[in-house]
């Protein structure tokens, strides 16, 4: 079963593995991947199967007849479950009604009569990739995998894509690799015995959003409570965020109902003006079993920290490096207190909240209604009356708006965000500091994208709702990638299918409304959350760390840019760059419009001096 040895085991969470079909070619594709301290996961015939690395207690296997089933990550799902299904199955087919059903996030990997069926999450927390590799079709659960087993470098073209900023849907979903080739999250990967063709085979839909509050918050309650369950069911010592915030506080208290022992952690903002400790200490006054850690504001990392030591495997640019060290830095300790995971609270502004883009079609289906919220909107968020016409009028299709965005690459950045709000998204931009190649190819893969482009949804809110979470998981499949590493695994709960199918399936006009913060998950923790640490209607920006940081890690900056490896392509204006780097006050740059080129030439520096996938790490 397994090569590995006990001691070696990477930590839960770290999971990444290869599938290969049982014939000769794929397991003579095999020896690409196995490595020192990879583990074999066998077919029947004694073929390899998986080829990964993964601990023991992240992995369900079950085998019946000519069928096998396997799940990797955090699945409540056990042996006997998959055993039984395993049993009963004629169809690959049948797996959809499996994978909607449990709780949990993870791949679910299959064989069946001699097909594959791979796997991830509708989230995108969890992705696939495949390429040919000796012939064969490949699935992995990380394109370095692949990109490695073939020798491949980084595509140029797709690289200029991820300058963009913000980088618009499908263009996210590609891999950078040449030759290895991405899934959507929606899709499984089936791949035929012989292992010489694939198809895609979609799995998931959203829900209609036609329930009411009243009737969505307590599935949302279920739905969120069997998340937080999932990783604190087999007890020990867990730790969870407890940042003030609503989101963080609900997991909290959620945790703090199950047999494990929680310990809560607050880092406070370096803002006089920010109020989550105060927050975070009522919720902990509720909390009396939760063991509660603050941390000292001063000692918190700042954004852009350490951006020259990231040495990470990381399969794509991420501007998740920006905040690495703040995300890491307090987790060695708690995994020395003996946390074995460590729950967040990320994904609750994406899933239960929503987008105001939904008062497009509401404002033709429910005109009074959408204006009187409208209104509200534009107190909220100052958006300009004409902007905010302009935007409500606008009725592109989306193939025709991404083909119109090649034209605003080079235009300034919008003053009000009313536009993106009310429409398909942000239109994306360059930067001065971006060559005319990097226009080149950004436009083409525009245009290229527009021409077969469909939206995730028709309706340009449900398009939002799912593009947010699935830019925000990219993020998060590395930071938990580089927890494992750090030594303690990361969840976030919110992020998980089930979570979001319930949250997505309540009316937007209830979920989204002016006149009161996150109404879903406030009606749906009553009774876990006490009433007071519900009442509160905002959260804490991180503005100040954000320029702290901009200004104290100047110097890395210059160094970032000085031997770019953006520049070698053609891609960046180094001096340009420098120039930034030498004044870090300017106006703009407070907006992230650096993190997507900090993104890229990071990530290509870090696979200079990273460890290869097969490797051990940390």
């Amino acid at each position: 079963m397994s090569d590995m040895h006990e001691s070696a085991e990477p930590g839960r969470g770290d999971a990444h593995f290869a599938v290969f079909p049982d014939c000769e070619e794929a397991a003579a594709a095999a020896r690409f991947f196995r490595h020192p301290g990879t583990h074999v996961l066998a077919h029947a015939s004694g073929r390899p199967w998986l080829i990964g690395r993964w601990s023991g207690t992240e992995i369900v296997t079950a085998r019946a007849g000519g069928t096998a089933l396997a799940t990797v990550g955090w699945c409540a799902a056990d042996r006997q479950q998959l055993e039984r299904r395993a049993a009963r199955m004629r169809d690959l087919t049948e797996l959809d009604v499996l994978a909607r059903s449990l709780p949990g996030s993870f791949h679910l990997v299959a064989t069946h009569d001699g097909q594959l069926r791979v796997q991830g999450t509708a989230s995108g927390l969890r992705l696939v990739f495949h390429a040919r590799v000796g012939g064969v079709h490949v699935a992995a659960t990380s394109a370095d995998l692949l990109a490695t087993a073939l020798g491949s470098k980084p595509d140029t073209g797709r690289l200029a894509t991820r300058l963009l900023w913000p980088v618009p849907h499908p263009l996210y979903e590609t891999s950078v690799w040449q030759g290895v080739e991405a899934l959507s999250p929606e899709e499984a990967l089936i791949v035929s015995a012989d292992g010489q063709r694939v198809r895609r085979s979609r799995w998931w839909r959203p829900p209609e959003p036609t329930r009411t509050l009243a009737r969505g918050a307590p599935a949302v309650r279920a739905a969120l409570a069997e998340a937080v369950d999932v990783r604190t069911r087999p007890g020990g010592v867990v730790s969870c965020d407890l940042s003030g915030g609503l989101d963080s506080t609900s997991v909290c208290f959620l945790a703090a109902r199950s047999n494990a022992s929680v310990m809560a952690a607050t880092w406070p903002g370096r803002d006089p003006a920010d109020t989550d400790l105060a927050w975070a200490r009522q919720a902990a006054e509720h909390l009396p079993k939760v063991d509660h850690v603050v941390w000292d504001a001063d000692a918190s990392a700042l954004v852009y920290s350490d951006l020259l030591g990231i040495d990470d495997l990381l399969d794509e640019p991420t501007i998740g490096v920006m905040d690495r060290s703040r995300v890491l830095q307090h987790l060695p300790w708690l995994a020395g207190r003996g946390s074995r995971v460590h729950l967040t609270g990320i994904g609750g502004d994406h899933v239960a909240w929503c987008s105001e883009a939904y008062y497009h079609r509401l404002l033709r289906t429910r005109p009074l209604f959408a204006l009187r919220q409208l209104r509200g909107f534009r107190a909220l968020w100052t958006w300009p009356l004409g902007a905010t016409a302009r935007a409500l009028a606008d009725s592109r299709a989306y193939p025709a708006w991404l083909a119109d965005s090649v034209r605003h690459l080079r235009a300034p950045m919008p003053e009000s965000s009313v536009t993106g709000s009310l429409g398909w998204g942000m239109s994306p931009r360059l930067f001065p500091w971006m060559t005319t190649e990097t226009e080149r190819l950004a436009r083409r893969a525009l245009l290229d994208s527009a021409a077969r482009a469909e939206p995730l949804h028709t309706d340009r809110g449900l398009h939002t709702d799912l593009e947010l979470i699935r830019t925000c998981t990219r993020i998060i499949r590395q930071w938990e990638r580089m927890a494992t590493r750090a030594g303690l695994p990361m969840a976030s709960p919110y992020l998980d299918d089930r979570v979001i199918e319930a949250c997505l399936a309540v009316r937007p006009d209830e979920r989204v409304t002016p006149w009161q913060y996150k109404p879903l998950l406030t009606e749906a923790m009553r009774g876990v959350v006490p009433e007071e640490c519900l009442r509160r209607a905002n959260k804490a920006e991180a503005s100040m760390d954000a320029s702290d940081g901009l200004r104290r890690h100047r110097g890395d900056l210059m160094t970032l840019w000085t031997d770019s490896r953006l520049e070698s392509l053609g891609l960046v204006d180094g001096a340009e760059l420098r120039r930034l780097a030498q004044r870090p006050s300017a106006p703009g740059l407070r907006d992230a419009i650096l993190y997507s080129t900090i993104a890229c030439e990071v990530w290509l520096r870090s696979h200079d001096h990273a460890p290869r996938p097969g490797s051990a790490v940390g």
